[in-house]
């Protein structure tokens, strides 16, 4: 049969004279052998994925995506009766409902991307055992898939800002940045996610006590972060420590976009830093761990 295409050189290490390799799987040599192209050519994989992860969740829910509004919505309330009305803290003039919606819609983000992506090699070893593609599609999906999460809560949270601002809240958004500073925002929460996630998933191969320690990890990290109050509520002594928290600054970052106040360019630069070297340490981990993780899992 033709097929149209020229006859191909046999592969130097093929079993036969005349034999021809569609893809040659060679073992990695060195911590920077990390094939990022095949990401690319396996982008199909990529979203199968994505669709995988997004529909699976709710598949047999009766709200289904629903359940993105009545989570934060919920949380939100929850938040403002007792943070705010019960125990006084707080939200630097800004009305309660969209300061607590400002801090939980970014964390959420964050929080569910890098708890699903700790479980990559545990949760996947069946695939992973049975045919080759590159490991890192799996935790990409997920972050991918939480986007659309995201835009679903971020909706939510928009519909508040503009009540508020028909309604005349003392709110000042800062409008010539909106397009250009919340994609980069979104960016940094998901390779903080999935820099952390990585690592904590290769550290899981060895030692399960990672899976235990992430749950609640998440909910302690969350009140070392700006959450559910305002940086200014932290005595001076102490603020270094929770702007050394590198989901200070998005978080700040988001609230200040749509509600008013200085944007610390700084910290963002700090956070940025930061995530960088999380993200190129988790990467190399996860492609040294790949390659022997069956043994242990």
């Amino acid at each position: 049969m033709g097929t149209g295409v020229p006859p191909r050189e046999p592969h130097p290490g093929g079993c036969g004279a005349g034999e021809a390799w569609d893809l040659v799987i060679r073992p990695h040599t060195g911590w920077f052998d990390l094939h990022l192209a095949d990401l690319w050519r396996y982008r199909d994989l990529l979203w199968m994925f994505v669709r995988r992860d997004f529909v699976s969740v709710y598949k047999q829910t009766i709200l289904g995506p629903l359940w993105f509004i009545i989570q934060p919505l919920f949380t939100t309330v929850v938040f403002t009766i007792i943070f705010s009305g019960v125990a006084k803290i707080p939200t630097d003039g800004m009305p309660a409902m969209l300061f607590y919606l400002a801090g939980t819609t970014p964390w959420n983000y964050f929080a569910t991307c890098l708890t699903k992506t700790s479980n990559t090699f545990v949760a996947n070893a069946g695939i992973f055992g049975k045919v080759y593609f590159p490991r890192l599609v799996v935790p990409l999906s997920v972050v991918v898939s939480n986007v659309i999460q995201f835009a679903i809560q971020f909706a939510l949270f928009l519909g508040f800002l503009a009540y508020y601002l028909v309604t005349g809240a003392a709110i000042a958004p800062h409008w010539g940045l909106l397009m250009v500073l919340t994609p980069v925002l979104i960016l940094l929460m998901a390779a903080q996610g999935l820099g952390v996630g990585i690592i904590v998933s290769a550290l899981t191969t060895k030692y399960r006590d990672f899976t235990f320690l992430i749950g609640f990890g998440i909910q302690l990290a969350m009140y070392a972060t700006p959450v559910i109050y305002p940086s200014s509520a932290i005595p001076g002594k102490w603020r270094w420590v929770i702007q050394m928290n590198p989901m200070t600054a998005p978080i700040e970052s988001f609230r200040a976009l749509f509600l008013g106040g200085p944007i610390p360019w700084s910290g963002l630069g700090l956070s940025a830093a930061v995530t960088a070297v999380l993200l190129l340490l988790g990467v190399l981990i996860f492609n040294k761990v790949e390659k022997s993780f069956m043994d242990t899992v």
